[in-house]
């Protein structure tokens, strides 16, 4: 439990220590002007109290990653917690926190717009199409995993009429104003993700577990396939949501047109990653001790078709007892719904961008929201392994997009780079690698070769968009 509750600490310290340096990397203005009074429209743009836009912005990050993606991480034995850890702090809350700042003070503009402002027009049309092959795929994830969840706990509702009651739900969120409905019902989700994490926290404190600390014995791969699933890239891929993820760079528009100023930035952004980055520990951490190590639990989940909800849910009932083991689940349910329904909303947000729809019509929202849905049924009847792997790698490209942007935000303003420019060069070998290594892609045996390459590859990757960041910097 040692190297848990050190990482647990760190995770709180660094709200306090690094996030208070990245204020000052950024300057924090409080009187300056924000999009929520500047553009207000009564839609999209509106003043919200920090309590209600840090919620909704924690339930619009969390999706399922920081449970389903930290249990699947626990397979990889107790080195998850080190990138749970050093990768929320460093990579993923940096990440989150600074490109949101970026977004406050650019008009609370879609991700693909901000992205063609730094890294120009090419980026920009990358962006858009990836932006919104991500966020319909998050939308569709996010609709068929929580009514396989909602199918068990009330069995007189089919598993499709579940996927109907879901998408009803989505369509009305993604074109009533943010505080008619959104607003309104993340309160009442974000209990039960509060619960959900309190409850199973002290479990682990007073329960009879012993979580797995990291030693020189126990820092080794636990999959049983190692070969095809070796640490680095796959663990760096699985636990997206929990350290870093670029589907959240799409999302912090949402907050960034509903904020009252700048200093809620780190309350906001940073704070809500940091809070997820310990939820996905939380479950890591749970995962291992509950099935008494992660050998066990790799086989436990290898006879249950490696279905991560399976595990979840056992957990929750067996932890928390059959009323709170419901309200757990409703918690993870809860997580899911409240990512896929701004998922369709960003995705509606970024079409009004490019088309320059204002949006103060309603007909002009279903305009754009009707074929958003009609490409989502059709994908619900799609494979959802194949949906969920390329989407894992999709999202996590989006983040070293995102992380070069804020390379090129942090150069033109004369800022310490540093905190940027290391992480944008480890997700460019991550993701690199991953195409080399994985099976969905090239699918290289020799792993050796393929670190290299990938090693080249990302120092090619990186000499081009350092030259691309001086440029947009304006310095030649």
């Amino acid at each position: 439990m040692i190297t848990f509750l050190i990482c647990l600490a760190l995770l709180v310290a660094a709200y306090f220590g690094y996030g208070a340096y990245l204020d000052k990397v950024c300057k924090i203005d409080a009187k300056a002007a924000v999009p929520s009074t500047t553009l207000y429209d009564g839609v999209d743009y509106i003043p919200m109290p920090r309590w209600r836009t840090f919620l909704i912005q924690l339930l619009n990050i969390a999706g399922i990653g920081p449970i389903f993606g930290a249990v699947m991480g626990a397979c990889f034995g107790p080195v998850v917690f080190l990138w749970i850890t050093f990768g929320g702090i460093f990579v993923g809350a940096m990440h989150d926190y600074i490109s949101g700042i970026i977004l406050l003070r650019n008009d609370g503009l879609s991700l693909p717009e901000i992205v063609g402002r730094y890294l120009g027009r090419g980026a920009l049309v990358f962006m858009r199409t990836l932006s919104l092959v991500l966020l319909i795929l998050v939308g569709v994830v996010f609709m068929r995993s929580p009514a396989g969840i909602l199918g068990g706990m009330i069995t007189a509702i089919p598993y499709w009429g579940w996927i109907a009651i879901i998408m009803v739900y989505y369509f009305i969120a993604t074109v009533l104003p943010i505080d008619k409905l959104i607003g309104k019902v993340y309160p009442v989700f974000g209990a039960a993700l509060i619960f959900m994490s309190v409850g199973l926290a002290w479990v682990l404190f007073t329960g009879d577990y012993t979580i797995p600390n990291l030693t020189f014995e126990t820092l080794r791969n636990y999959q049983t396939d190692t070969s095809a699933m070796p640490i680095v890239p796959t663990l760096f891929i699985t636990v997206a949501c929990g350290a870093i993820s670029g589907f959240h760079a799409t999302q912090s528009p949402l907050m960034a047109r509903c904020m009252n100023n700048e200093r809620e930035g780190r309350v906001v952004f940073y704070g809500a990653m940091i809070t997820e980055s310990i939820i996905a520990l939380i479950w890591a951490a749970i995962g291992m001790a509950f099935f008494h190590g992660p050998d066990a639990l790799v086989a436990a989940l290898a006879e249950h078709g490696n279905d991560a909800s399976w595990a979840v849910s056992t957990i929750s009932k067996a932890t928390l007892g059959v009323v709170g083991g419901m309200i757990a689940l409703f918690g993870v349910v809860a997580a899911a719904i409240t990512s896929g329904d701004t998922a369709f909303r960003s995705a509606r947000l970024i079409i009004a961008d490019v088309l320059k729809f204002e949006q103060r019509s309603i007909w002009k929202r279903f305009a754009i929201a009707l074929p958003l849905f009609a490409i989502a049924v059709v994908l619900l009847f799609v494979n959802f392994d194949v949906i969920w792997r390329y989407f894992a790698w999709t999202n996590q490209t989006l983040s070293v997009i995102t992380l070069w942007v804020i390379v090129t935000y942090l150069k033109r303003c004369k800022r310490n780079i540093w905190v940027a420019l290391p992480p944008a060069m480890l997700m460019t070998y991550i993701c690199t690698s991953f195409v080399f290594i994985s099976n969905q892609f090239i699918g290289m045996t020799n792993h050796s070769l393929a670190y290299i390459l990938a090693g080249v590859v990302t120092l090619v990757i990186s000499v081009a968009m350092w030259v691309k960041v001086l440029k947009q910097a304006n310095i030649e």
